[in-house]
Parts: C-alpha cells; structure tokens; sequence
C-alpha cells in the first residue's frame, strides 16, 4: 500500500541515497566486520561522483552524522544506508589533481548488460545527491537509535536520539550525487570497465 505521507512518497533533490565510491572497489567481496559495519575510517580531502540510472534498494535508514578527514576537520553528511540494493547503469568518478602534471580522473562503470550491480549492508557518506525518488513503507522523524528497517550494527557513527528515516524499499532513477566515503559487505560488478585519462572525465 503506498501513500503521499507514509507509503509512496516522491521527492526531487532528496538527499537519500547513495553508491559505492570508487575506491571501495578495491574491496569487492571483502566483508567490513562481517559486512554490518561503517566503516570507521579518516576520509580523504576528495569526494567523488557517482551516478545511476536505477536504484532499487532494500531496508534503508538514513541520519546524519560527521566524518573525519585526515588532519581532524569534520565533515557533516547524512549516511543512507541498506540492507540490499540492486543498481543498473552505475558510474563512478574522481579527478585527482597531480603536481606539474595536472588533473587525472579515474572513473568507473558497471551494470550496463543484462545483470545489475549487486550490494549488501551499503553505507554511504554523502553531501548531495538528485535524484526522482519513490519509498515505500517510510518512517520520517525517527530517533536514530531505534530504526530498525536498515542494516545493523552501525550504532558507532549514530547519535541515537537524532532525527532519522527510514523505509522498507527506496527505489530511485536518474542519480546524481557527491560523496566522501562508502563501505559494504560485499560489492558485485558485473562488466566492470576502468579507465585512467588525463583533464576531467566525470560522470557528470
């Protein structure tokens, strides 16, 4: 059952969702403590791009919180998170500025055949993101502490009694989105292509 305050509600420059970065690539099958923790990490001075034709994502919990970089600087972000997500058409971009040589972009891409890129236990640390956005079963004002439709076990990037939300199911199209980190259980990338050039070569 969907409707316009609980079940099926639709936003535009909703800043929701999330993918994987392109770094965490690295670590495609590799489960972060057992695939239900975020990751606790000093993030980099760089955010990358990402950006998804579908999202269809499977217990979803977002709050915010801050990261850290490098150095100690605080970052606010709001964390999506989910349980399982199933993404088609995904790409990834991040320009690295290089000394006396200039901009290098590394981007990514995957899902582009017939099968989706598959995620489990997805967290996402980001700062933006557009997107058209469908969510079903969606609880809006939550304390963060007692979510219970997203991954588990990620209670150390939480304030438990901060504002949060989460549904059942976030299905979202035409992504666009900036972010600082990602973390997962596992990652699955089918026809996966990684290309290095020089200038800027973004995904969007």
């Amino acid at each position: 059952m969907e409707s316009q305050a609980r079940g099926g509600t639709r936003w535009k420059r909703f800043a929701v969702v999330m993918v994987p970065s392109v770094a965490a690539t690295a670590a495609i099958g590799v489960a972060l403590a057992q695939g239900a923790l975020a990751a606790s990490f000093s993030v980099s001075g760089q955010q990358f791009k990402v950006r998804v034709d579908e999202l269809d994502g499977r217990g979803f919990v977002q709050y915010g919180t801050l990261d850290t970089q490098h150095g100690g600087k605080r970052i606010p972000v709001a964390v999506s998170a989910f349980k399982n997500a199933k993404i088609t058409g995904l790409c990834q971009s991040v320009v690295v500025p290089v000394p006396l040589f200039g901009d290098v972009s590394l981007k990514l891409k995957a899902g582009y055949g017939k099968d989706k890129v598959e995620a489990k236990n997805l967290f996402i640390d980001l700062d933006q993101l557009d997107a058209d956005a469908v969510f079903k079963g969606i609880n809006i004002g939550v304390a963060a502490g007692d979510t219970a439709k997203g991954p588990k076990n990620d209670t150390n990037k939480k304030d438990p009694g901060s504002f949060a939300q989460e549904a059942d199911r976030a299905l979202l199209s035409d992504v666009k989105q900036t972010a600082w980190a990602t973390s997962a259980g596992t990652f699955k990338l089918p026809g996966l292509s990684m290309s290095v050039s020089k200038g800027k070569n973004e995904c969007f």
